[in-house]
């Protein structure tokens, strides 16, 4: 019997290592799910500059042996607003189903002259993040970067948020959400300031009120610049997001959605 006890402690330990390998938290979602789409107004000060898009396919995305939400933000000015600056971004996160974390980032940038394309590929088993980046005339260039335990970039960042139970949160409660963007990680710190209503093109609706304190970069003004209003029912969609911006303030004001995972219960009572 001895002499099998080692044999046998060996592949308990090889087993073992695989079932770690294969361990990823699982974060309960009841919020969205395939086919959802959102459809936004930008205005820029008195100007309504821009539409965005926010979708989820219908159908689900194998990444790195992983099913994934393909989650897609698109942005574009109108045909006036391009006088001034032309718009046309394009913003991919593959988010794990289980685990709320991206497996693959990708965007596509042209704005006015500038053009950026770039694509994240993560891996949460070791920790790192290959990032392949083209600029407009340079070559290609590829890195990789170490990267903390589940993070995410700013896509997925927000539809995480969106499976969290603020009914448990106090106002002034704050959590905290590892963040890698730009080549840099960083730690996205969410305040909770409770419940109001809101008044979108949607109508007015009940909301939960969040103010995420972003990084210091180029395009807000201040680290609590940004407000975001998630509706405050079983969806928790994104009905409005105000932003304080070096040339500005922003507004993106939620006017249509469909496919929604739970019926809609988003207009306030009055």
């Amino acid at each position: 019997m001895k002499k099998f006890f080692p044999a046998f402690l060996l592949l308990t330990l090889i087993l073992a290592g695989f079932a770690a390998k294969d361990m990823m938290r699982s974060v309960p979602n009841d919020s969205f799910s395939s086919g959802e789409v959102l459809k936004y107004k930008v205005h820029y000060g008195l100007i309504t500059a821009a539409d965005a898009v926010v979708e989820i396919a219908p159908n689900l995305q194998n990444v790195n042996g992983r099913p994934c939400y393909r989650t897609t933000v698109t942005g574009k000015t109108n045909s006036s607003f391009d006088l001034f600056l032309r718009i046309r971004d394009k913003w991919e996160s593959y988010i794990d189903t289980s685990a709320m974390v991206p497996q693959r980032f990708y965007r596509n940038i042209e704005e006015g002259n500038y053009r950026k394309r770039e694509t994240m590929d993560f891996n949460h088993y070791n920790h790192t993040v290959v990032v392949e980046t083209k600029k407009k005339n340079k070559p290609k260039d590829t890195d990789s970067y170490k990267i903390p335990e589940n993070v995410q970039d700013i896509v997925s960042g927000f539809y995480y948020l969106r499976t969290l139970n603020y009914d448990r949160m106090q106002v002034g409660d704050k959590l905290y959400v590892q963040g890698f963007f730009d080549e840099e990680n960083f730690v996205m710190q969410v305040t909770y300031k409770g419940r109001e209503t809101v008044s979108t093109k949607a109508g007015d609706i009940r909301a939960i009120k969040l103010v995420p304190r972003m990084p210091k970069n180029k395009l807000f003004d201040g680290e609590d610049a940004i407000t975001v209003y998630l509706s405050d029912d079983k969806n928790k969609i994104p009905v409005l997001i105000q932003a304080e911006m070096f040339v500005g303030s922003v507004k993106v004001n939620l006017y249509e959605y469909k496919n929604l995972k739970h019926k809609s219960s988003l207009l306030a009572q009055k």
